[in-house]
């Protein structure tokens, strides 16, 4: 697999935000300020809670199709390979790892078949809409920690992923994860969010090594990033973290990253979380607290790093 220097576009963007020129605009800046040779567009499934069995992808929260393809086209014509990671959230605010439920099912109670059944649908949507447009990777899920002891119904559901779309299968585990997942054999490419401390990157890569090696499979971080608020370097995971906005420190955990995964050959890259469809002003950057690295630093050293790869 050829290496991803990847960012995710403007995760979860409601319909009508990629049809605003700012938006083009937004997705040139980030090819031109990080090099990036990857983008993955991350469209929004909703369920009302993490125990609801209904996902909607067809409301003013979701992109529509339409757009979607446009800014595939775009991020194409700019030179670089797109992935689709059609995710869930919870309206409540829930974070999608806790979705769950009993293991049997049981008269009158929400199940994971029904569930299942319509997940699928979210998914094979977007994989339809995959192939169509080329798209190089099909990412079949995030960090859904509660679910993925469901062996039996991912591989199915990445079958029938695979019935509709010919590229690259994967599926976004969750930061400490990966030795986890017992079907990892089922997809092309292992990948899981590496929101990892700044002094622990050795430790985590000799974990996720043996999984790499026991599987045979590419691997790649489909997410990971920092804060630029003080000691998020050290629990980037944590986005609660208060405090004064610190870009240096988001610019270490950076340089941290590339310097641990650039040392072994398996790792294949990486898409940082994220960059937004609208862009603050170069003043205030500094001044923020959150994951974007637009004029901030990190930024910068990015970019050294995707330049350097792509050498």
């Amino acid at each position: 697999m050829e290496y991803i220097c990847g960012m995710t576009y403007a995760p979860f963007a409601r319909k009508g935000s990629y049809q605003e020129k700012s938006a083009f605009d937004s997705l040139k800046k980030m090819k031109e300020n990080t090099n990036s040779n990857f983008v993955i567009l991350a469209p929004n499934g909703l369920q009302d809670t993490a125990q609801s069995e209904e996902i909607c992808y067809t409301s003013e929260a979701t992109v529509s199709d339409d757009e979607l393809k446009g800014m595939i086209d775009y991020a194409k014509e700019l030179g670089m390979r797109v992935a689709l990671k059609p995710t869930v959230n919870c309206k409540n605010g829930t974070w999608r790892a806790h979705v769950n439920f009993f293991d049997e099912d049981v008269v009158c109670e929400p199940k994971w078949c029904n569930w299942f059944e319509s997940y699928t649908e979210f998914q094979l949507h977007y994989a339809r809409l995959a192939k169509e447009m080329g798209v190089e990777m099909h990412i079949a899920g995030c960090e859904m920690v509660m679910a993925e002891r469901r062996e039996a119904e991912w591989r199915k559901l990445i079958a029938d992923i695979r019935s509709e779309f010919d590229g690259l299968v994967s599926y976004n585990t969750d930061k400490y994860q990966e030795h986890n997942v017992k079907w990892w054999d089922a997809v092309d490419v292992i990948s899981s969010s590496g929101y990892y401390p700044l002094e622990d990157w050795e430790n985590q890569l000799d974990r996720i090594e043996a999984v790499v090696k026991k599987f045979q499979k590419p691997f790649f971080f489909a997410e990971a990033g920092c804060m630029s608020i003080v000691d998020s370097n050290k629990v980037p995971n944590d986005w609660t973290v208060q405090g004064e906005a610190d870009a240096k420190g988001q610019a270490d955990w950076y340089e941290a990253m590339f310097e641990a995964c650039l040392k072994r050959e398996w790792v294949r890259g990486m898409a940082f979380w994220s960059w937004n469809s609208h862009l603050y002003t170069k003043n205030a950057a500094l001044k923020r607290k959150d994951y974007e690295i637009y004029a901030k630093p990190a930024e910068k050293i990015v970019k050294k790093y995707y330049d350097s790869i792509q050498k």
